[in-house]
This record gives structure tokens, C-alpha cells and sequence, in this order.
């Protein structure tokens, strides 16, 4: 299987949104069959698509690519694997959460598999300024397979009042990144 160009948005606005979010990224730093190539800067998120009647804390967002040689199931297995080990509460659907994670492409393939469910490219990517900022920060020309337009040209026809702002932040800053393992020849 060749490789494919990854990129997961991950965010936060439930406990230590910098920590959750630094450990999301550290952990998909460890995706098996898969080489980490890239993170956005974190963006501060106004909350869209929530639970009415209630006043949610703002997210902490950011999109990470890879290069994986893991097929789209998997890699959704593992994001909600993830989500779970951080605390990922499922039982309110569009409430606060510790880690939020959306496979946003792979590669230039549309998917639309009912076991599992997995929808790619990310069916409402096109619309949040929340997803789409980071992936222009990180990849601008990416072309949506579907809309022929690239990242930055979806981000800037948004007309939506979203407020979306970077941070001074250094993602992942919170976990240093360790060299893999090598195996040593014996002496």
C-alpha cells in the first residue's frame, strides 16, 4: 500500500485545553505505519454546533498531517482510541469534550463507508473557520477533492463571523519528542 497524505484536526475545551491538545499531538506522533510531517500552530475557537442553552468554554484547535500507510478505518479506530484515552466523554454528541478528533483527508480519495461510519474529506470541513485556518496555515493549495478549491481559497470565501484566533503557543511544547527506537548490534 503506498502512502497516503493524512491530516487529522484535533481539538479541546474541556480541563488543560494546551496539555489534551499536546498530547493528542504526541500521540499521533506515534501512529504505527505513519511518519508525523507537520503541525499547525493552536487556534483559539469560538464553539460552533453545540448543545443549545448552555455557554461553552472556547476550544484550543489545530490539524496535524502525516504520511501514513494505514487504511482510512484504521485511522479512524485509532482517533477514537485516542479521544477515549483522553477522556472523551460520547454520550453528549455536540457537547464540551477533553479531545476532539475529525480525519480530515486522505489523500485526494472521497470516502463514504457505512461500517464504519467515515465520511472523508470531513463533510463540514468547507464551513469552519475553525478547521480550515490551521489547514491553510499548513497546507494553503491542497485541493478539496470534491470543491476543486484549495484550503486558502474555502477559508477566505467563508462569510461566517466565527471568531478564530492563533496563539502564541508552541504546539506539542509540553511533550518533547523522543528519537524512535533503533536497535543496537550487540557487542
Amino acid at each position: 500500500m503506498n502512502a497516503e497524505t493524512l491530516f487529522i484536526a484535533f481539538g479541546s475545551n474541556l480541563g488543560n485545553r494546551q496539555d489534551l491538545c499536546d498530547r493528542a499531538v504526541a500521540l499521533m506522533r506515534l501512529l504505527p505505519h505513519s511518519t508525523f510531517t507537520a503541525v499547525s500552530s493552536y487556534y483559539e475557537t469560538e464553539p460552533v454546533d453545540m448543545e443549545p442553552g448552555q455557554d461553552y468554554p472556547w476550544f484550543y484547535n489545530g490539524v496535524v498531517r502525516l504520511e501514513t500507510r494505514l487504511p482510512p478505518e484504521r485511522v479512524l479506530t485509532l482517533c477514537q482510541e485516542t479521544e477515549q484515552g483522553l477522556g472523551r466523554d460520547r454520550v453528549v454528541r455536540n457537547g464540551s469534550r477533553t479531545m476532539d478528533l475529525d480525519v480530515l483527508f486522505y489523500g485526494q480519495q472521497v470516502i463514504n463507508s457505512q461500517t464504519p461510519p467515515l465520511v472523508i474529506p470531513h463533510p463540514r470541513l468547507h464551513q469552519r473557520r475553525f478547521v480550515l485556518a490551521p489547514m491553510a496555515e499548513l497546507a494553503p493549495d491542497w485541493v478539496h477533492p470534491q470543491y476543486a478549491r484549495t484550503m486558502q481559497a474555502l477559508l477566505d470565501a467563508l462569510t461566517d463571523v466565527q471568531q478564530v484566533r492563533k496563539l502564541a503557543l508552541v504546539p506539542g511544547s509540553c511533550y518533547a519528542t523522543r528519537s524512535p527506537c533503533v536497535a543496537h548490534p550487540a557487542k
